[in-house]
Parts: structure tokens; sequence; C-alpha cells
């Protein structure tokens, strides 16, 4: 891997636009023009009919409702805009530890678990949190990417913090931010500072304990600079392969840095090669291992209204009829890993032999969400919105919503990127959609949509593909594709292809 930042030549494509929604249009003008990581569509004038019911629990913020606070807010997202997005990347920790370093290693003031992995990490993250939180400690979890606000990446007790303290806490280390700017031959990037913010933030809480997931790979992400007493691998399939390698066994040799001397190690299944590196880097760090399907694992599992009751195995015993509100088995593999984890935390497996108290764990398991994984925002005909972005995302999700949802009919509005394996991403769906349109997001990542529908095409034929450039009339058509079979015929809409796709969908869909 070159040691200078890869070059960002694409070019961003405006969505055509409507005689009748100037104000949206402009929006989504304004949006691609941004970093693809604050690119959301807020959706103006345009009422989708699309738009129905929606289950509470919703803990994704909107766009402020004071003006002065937006517009701060407007003000740091535009700062952070001119930075270096997620996917230009220069593989070092140097810009980040010089950063900690002015601030006086804000993320030595906590423990942290750290958590890898090519799928699962922010479900797995969210249910960390929620059993930290269940036995009274006081979390901080920094995620990434954000569904539909960048400052639901940095949360305190299970909610994201607040616009004015996500606008207090850029302010603060903004000086300090510019003093490393001027020393490094390349400026701090978008991740690398909300990094420096979630840490600042987390000390000056003060947090407990910080649950924090990787941006990309693990030895040289920009997280890496915490010392995490529990480290968490979730499964490991291929995804970004230009950076971190082409088979799992070499994306396990990145992600596994995230390893710290004498630290627990919580394994998902992984692919046999992955485990190997995984296991080396083990012994290598003095680290003990628990291993998914051996130390602990997923029991028993039935579906139920709402989720799945499932029991699991943990560290210190067995923990029977736990609700756990999210769909597919993807979920309740998860939901053993992140279990073992907060056991580990608790010296649960070393220290003592005991489970925790099973009351707790199941109170908090009940409270976990997780935005856009599998997440029905509309009924009649029933919307899904999952944020599967590569083809082992794609195949659980596949495997799930025909578990769960009994679909006479499920059309899919697919928007994905184009630095992805999109085919693959296709072929995963082909399946169990009758039908797909074809779209674009407001990201200059996203694959246009004629290019997108060329490849459907190959995948599902002509009769079975739709093209509709702009989201809310691929939304649309689909919802009327679904609808076609009657009122109770059990139609059904499956928005994915990328976490931006599915964020602009939920607030086109009325959510936040």
């Amino acid at each position: 891997m070159s040691d200078l930042p890869p070059r960002d030549s694409s070019s961003d494509d405006e969505p055509a636009g409507h005689p009748d929604s100037d104000a949206f249009e402009e929006i989504v003008g304004a949006e691609t023009e941004r970093d693809p990581d604050l690119a959301v569509i807020e959706a103006g004038s345009r009422t989708l009919r699309a738009r129905g019911s929606a289950p509470s629990g919703d803990d994704i913020p909107a766009r402020p409702q004071d003006p002065e606070v937006d517009k701060a807010l407007r003000a740091v997202e535009a700062d952070l805009a001119t930075r270096w997005g997620e996917t230009k990347l220069e593989p070092s920790v140097s810009r980040i530890a010089a950063l900690m370093d002015v601030l006086g290693e804000p993320q030595r003031a906590y423990p942290s678990i750290h958590i890898t992995g090519t799928n699962g990490k922010t479900s797995t993250a969210r249910m960390i949190e929620a059993l930290l939180g269940a036995f009274d400690l006081r979390t901080g979890r920094y995620t990434s990417p954000h569904v539909q606000s960048v400052t639901e990446r940095i949360s305190l007790d299970g909610a994201p913090i607040t616009h004015e303290r996500f606008i207090e806490t850029f302010e603060d280390i903004k000086p300090y931010v510019d003093m490393v700017d001027a020393q490094q031959d390349y400026r701090l990037s978008f991740f690398e500072v909300l990094t420096g913010m979630a840490y600042a933030a987390f000390a000056d809480a003060p947090v407990d304990i910080a649950v924090v997931e990787v941006g990309m790979g693990g030895s040289w992400d920009a997280t890496n600079v915490i010392d995490g007493s529990v480290a968490v691998i979730t499964p490991i399939d291929l995804d970004h392969t230009d950076r971190l390698g082409s088979t799992p066994g070499e994306i396990a040799g990145e992600k596994s840095g995230i390893i710290k001397q004498d630290a627990t190690v919580i394994m998902a299944q992984q692919p046999v090669d992955a485990a190997q590196v995984i296991l080396k880097k083990a012994v290598e760090t003095d680290a003990t291992v628990a291993r998914e399907g051996l130390e602990f694992g997923l029991v028993a599992r039935q579906v139920a209204v709402g989720g799945q009751l499932v029991t699991l195995r943990g560290l210190g015993g067995e923990y029977e009829e736990i609700f756990l509100p999210l769909h597919g088995a993807h979920q309740a593999h998860n939901a053993a890993v992140a279990l073992a984890a907060v056991e580990a935390f608790f010296g649960i497996g070393s220290e003592h032999a005991r489970p925790l108290d099973i009351d707790t764990i199941r109170s908090a398991f009940a409270a976990v969400t997780s935005p856009g994984r599998l997440e029905v925002v509309r009924r009649s005909p029933t919307v899904v919105l999952d944020a599967a972005h590569n083809p082992a995302g794609a195949r659980v999700t596949a495997e799930a919503i025909s578990e769960v949802f009994d679909f006479s009919r499920l059309i899919g509005v697919v928007g994905a990127s184009a630095d992805k394996n999109v085919r693959g991403l296709l072929e995963a769906f082909e399946s169990i959609f009758a039908e797909i349109v074809v779209t674009q997001n407001s990201s200059h990542r996203a694959m246009d949509a004629d290019e997108l529908a060329a490849l459907a095409v190959e995948v599902f034929g002509d009769e079975r593909v739709q093209v509709e450039p702009r989201l809310d009339d691929a939304l649309e058509a689909a919802i009327t594709l679904a609808e076609e079979e009657g009122e109770f015929a059990g139609g059904g809409v499956l928005v994915t292809g990328s976490v931006i796709t599915v964020g602009e969908a939920r607030l086109l869909l009325g959510k936040g």
C-alpha cells in the first residue's frame, strides 16, 4: 500500500430534476457537492405518498429546530466537508496520535472495548452499549458511518450527543486541530477529526467506558490510538479489498491490529484463514481468546413477533429466553458476541465463573435498536430498510427477509456505491426480488443509475429491472409495484445497497 493517499478523480453527477420539486432539487444539488459522509437529503417541500406510520423508538437526530444552532452545525459540517472523506486514506495513525498528544491523551481517561470486522460492527456496538448501560455504567459509543446525521456517530448514555454539544466539542478541539494540520504533511481527515471529537467528548463527560467501532481495517485506523482491554472481531469477509487485502486472511491481518498486549479477544465465527491470523496475533500479544462456537455462542433461536427469542451461552453460563427486537440469525450471533465482550470486560471467564444477572441482560437486549438494519419504516405495503452494502451483508439480509417476512412479492430498491462489489450484492438478492428498481443516492461515490441498471439486467433479466435515477421516484415506483397484487396480497419493498441510500430513504419516508 502506498504511503501517499489515493487521488479522488470522481465527479459528481446531479440527479435529473422534476419541475414540481424545485426545493427538493436544490437540496440534492447542494448535498452532492459535500463529502459523501455528510450527504443527507433533507426532504424539502416534496411529501412522498410513500410516507406512512413508522415504529417508535427512533434515536436518529433530526436537524436542529433552532435556526442559530442549525447555522452553527452547518458551519461545523462545512469545515469537515473540506477534509478528506473516509474513502481517501493515508495508512498512518501519526496525525491522530499528534492530535491526542496536544489534547492531553483523552483516550486514556477511560477503558475501551474496540470493535472491528466486516459486517455487524455497529449493531454489536449498540448491544454492548445497552448491556453496559444496564449495569449502571456511563457509556460513550463511537460508530460509523452515520445513517442520517453526523452527530449520531458520537453517543453518551445510549443517545447521540446533542447538536449543541457536538458543536461545542468541535469548537473546543478546533485550535488543536489547526495546530496539528500546520505540522503535518496532510491535514487531519474527516474521520480523524470526528475521532478526536469523540475521544474528547468521552473524557469530558466523563464516561466509565467507551465502545469504539473502527472506521476501516484496524492497525492504521484512526481509532487505534486506544488500548482496548477487550478487542471484538465480528465476521470477516471481502470488502475494501483494494485497501485491506484480497482474502479474509489478508484482511484479518489488518483488523487484528486492534489487539493490544494482554487484551481479551472476542472472536466471532471466521473463515479458517482469518481465524489463523487472529489467533497468531493473539499469541504475539499474550492476549486471551474467546471463540464463538467454543467458549461462547448461540444455543437456540426462534422467530418472535418484532424480533426473536434467543438462548445464549456466555463465558459465565447460559442465558435463556432473551428477547432481541432485531431480525435475522446474524443479529442473534451479534448478540452472542456482544454478551461475551461485556462478560470479558467484567472479568467473567478469567476472574469470575458466574453469569451476569439474567434479568438485567434481558432488559438490556429488549431495549436494543439498530436503525437501518432490517428496519420496518412503513406498513401497507411494508417497507424495510437495510444497509447491506457488500455481498456478505446482502446474503444475511436476504436470508433474514425470507425467514421473517412472508412477502408474496418483494420489490428491491437498490442504490449502491461504485467502489463496492455491486454484482455480488445484486446476485445475493436475485432469488428474493420479484423486480428491482435501481437508483442512486446523492453521494459522488454512488454508482450511476444507468450503469447499475446494466449490471442488474445481467443478473435479473431486462423484464425485472426498472430505472429511476431519483430516489424519491424509485420509492414511489417500488411501492406501486408492491401494491399491484392488491392491498392485502402481502407485497413489500426492501431498500438497500448503501448506508447513504438507506439514510436518504429514511428521511423521505418521514423518519427523522
